[in-house]
């Protein structure tokens, strides 16, 4: 097929921006054909762009070749049409622009097109590893353009935003030193330095402390950050986050920041007024009630201590859990007898297995006495005195763990959130919650160490500091997280500025003074030279995009995502590289015996 070249003739117009008010307006649209329906002496094309669809007619009054053109028109074709607005004889109410329809004078075919592997549709049954091959057709669906438009439209709130608060935009490098950050790092082989590797940063953080240092103030960043870790429908190798600093503040001045951010943000963007302050909750209570410590908020079923009330009972799972130092705790789900049935909470009891649970207790109360698992073990007021905890009554499912108190939380913060999905009792709405006051280290019962739970920068509560050396359990972190709707939004924390008390957390954390300077010496040296107070976070910008679009996966708010295998399918990436390559790296690469080239 011959192309058409557009000599000249711009476009005037976007598909979807056209409305009645354009009645009689001569235009230029240009687009993908979404289809082609050819009536004999009538043909009708809908045209596609980002903006939406508008419909192309051709009848007895077109122009016999621009007649003949149209009926060569397929699917996905490239076409730029040139013609006058008028009213619809059939009013198509699905689309904003179905009251009216382009009588086409000029016909341009611009690019022809191969039948897609499937068809470009917001429901389309294409499996998603085959659109993710192709990408690019896939890209075109309408839901991932309003997606990826309205991620757009986040960023440049974003950067007003920051912009209007003194926050200066400034790049931090991507190939830098490795350091210890949490998760494994990406690396990338240095030709000139043989045998030394760069890293990509995991976050740009000890980069955002020394522009502090360098007397910037407030720094802002849309930061791409890597890590080299298992994906799941919320994590991505490489992804963007809202990173910001500040100096000279407080915790309060940096909830006060992120507060305006998000309630500018979901203003503009959703026209959804989110109440400020946002809501806290203490790492403690957080676990103790959900399970988690990034709780969804949007429904209760919180946690119950039933410990006390079972320490002496005549079950032996709850009565030796707690003598062995566990706890006996339960969630009741309210109304849930009438789906749960025993063979659905066998489901559950398996899905709790799953995550390390021994095993399920249980009351379903369906008729007028609750059918128990454990009843027989149990005197009536002991039964009763679990009930009135609980509140539980006709109608209600009572799940219960006993085991170490950490597993037996995690268990049912899990299945808190299994229930009322199956219960579909979660509301659409936006529920955010800071979490404070995290332990500072975490207990390994593997080494018998105690382990950061933060990153080394993080400053300990101030009056957490005496018992850095003697009770790691009672120091408290000057760090924080930012929630919404159960998925962690932001992690952030006020820094350590002192270099003495930044050794000694070294120290506390195992490294030794070498083992410091290597790691983190340029960081650590700069602060003899006068560091102000600061502190900041990292806003998850894919995550964030997530939620506001009402997507359930990173993919869909990502141009080119990347797959459980951390692989990208449309390109082929990661792939081998040619043995010169290897050659002036000085690298050489030795496979596994079970894995072929």
């Amino acid at each position: 097929m011959k192309l058409d070249r557009m000599n000249g003739m711009k476009r005037t117009d976007y598909c979807g921006t056209l409305t009645k008010e354009d009645i009689g307006k001569s235009v230029v649209v240009c687009g993908w054909v979404q289809r082609q329906r050819d009536l004999g002496g009538l043909i009708f094309v809908d045209l596609r762009d980002r903006t939406g669809i508008i419909q192309l007619a051709f009848d007895d009054t077109t122009e016999k070749g621009i007649f003949e053109k149209a009926s060569t028109l397929r699917s996905e074709f490239v076409a730029l049409a040139s013609g006058n607005v008028r009213m619809r004889s059939s009013i198509n109410h699905d689309i904003p622009t179905g009251e009216i329809e382009i009588e086409v004078t000029e016909l341009k075919i611009l690019g022809a097109a191969e039948t897609p592997p499937f068809e470009i549709l917001d429901d389309t049954a294409a499996k998603e590893e085959l659109r993710l091959k192709y990408r690019y057709l896939d890209l075109r669906r309408a839901s991932l353009q309003k997606n990826l438009m309205m991620r757009h439209k986040i960023t440049k709130v974003t950067r007003d935003y920051f912009d209007e608060n003194g926050f200066l935009e400034l790049e931090t490098p991507t190939l830098i030193k490795s350091t210890p950050e949490g998760a494994r790092d990406y690396l990338v082989p240095s030709r000139v330095h043989k045998g030394s590797f760069f890293a990509l940063p995991q976050s740009p953080q000890m980069y955002k402390q020394l522009l502090m240092l360098s007397g910037f103030d407030r720094y802002m960043q849309l930061a791409r950050c890597y890590r080299d870790e298992d994906l799941r429908a919320d994590r991505q190798p490489e992804f963007t986050q809202v990173d910001l600093e500040m100096s000279f503040v407080e915790r309060e001045d940096v909830f006060a920041i992120a507060e305006g951010y998000i309630k500018r943000l979901f203003k503009e963007v959703l026209d959804v007024d989110i109440p400020t302050p946002l809501p806290r909750m203490t790492y403690t209570d957080a676990m103790n009630n959900y399970g988690s410590d990034k709780p969804d908020t949007r429904f209760d079923m919180k946690i119950v201590d039933l410990s006390d009330i079972v320490a002496d009972c005549g079950f032996g799972v709850f009565a030796d859990t707690i003598k062995n130092g566990g706890t006996v705790r339960a969630i009741n789900a309210k109304n849930a007898a009438s789906v749960y049935t025993r063979k659905e909470i066998d489901k559950l009891t398996e899905d709790a297995k799953g995550i390390g649970a021994k095993g399920l207790a249980f009351v379903r109360w369906v008729d007028d006495a609750p059918t128990c698992s454990f009843a027989k073990f149990m005197t009536e007021e002991q039964m009763s005195a679990i009930y009135e905890r609980v509140g539980a009554e006709k109608g209600d499912v009572v799940l219960i763990v006993a085991d170490k108190t950490s597993l037996a939380l995690s268990v049912l913060g899990a299945l808190r959130l299994t229930v009322a999905k199956r219960l579909e009792i979660i509301p659409q709405q936006f529920n955010f919650l800071w979490i404070t006051e995290f332990p500072f280290f975490e207990y390994n019962e593997e080494t018998g160490n105690w382990d950061a739970m933060h990153h080394p920068f993080t400053s300990p509560l101030d009056e957490c500091i005496p018992y850095l050396d003697t009770d790691p359990e009672k120091v408290f972190a000057n760090a924080y997280d930012l929630v919404l709707n159960g998925i962690e939004l932001s992690s952030g924390s006020i820094r350590i500025t002192d270099p003495e008390l930044q050794n000694h957390m070294f120290r506390a954390l195992g490294l030794s003074d070498e083992e410091a300077e290597t790691k983190f010496g340029f960081l650590t040296g700069a602060f003899k030279y006068g560091a102000p107070p600061h502190g900041g976070m990292g806003i998850g910008l894919d995550r964030l995009c997530m939620i506001m679009a009402g997507c359930d996966s990173l993919r869909d708010v990502i141009a080119f995502p990347k797959v459980a295998n951390s692989g990208e399918l449309m390109s082929g990436a990661p792939a081998q590289v040619d043995q010169q390559q290897l050659i002036d790296l000085a690298i050489e690469v030795n496979l596994p015996e079970n894995q072929t080239k």
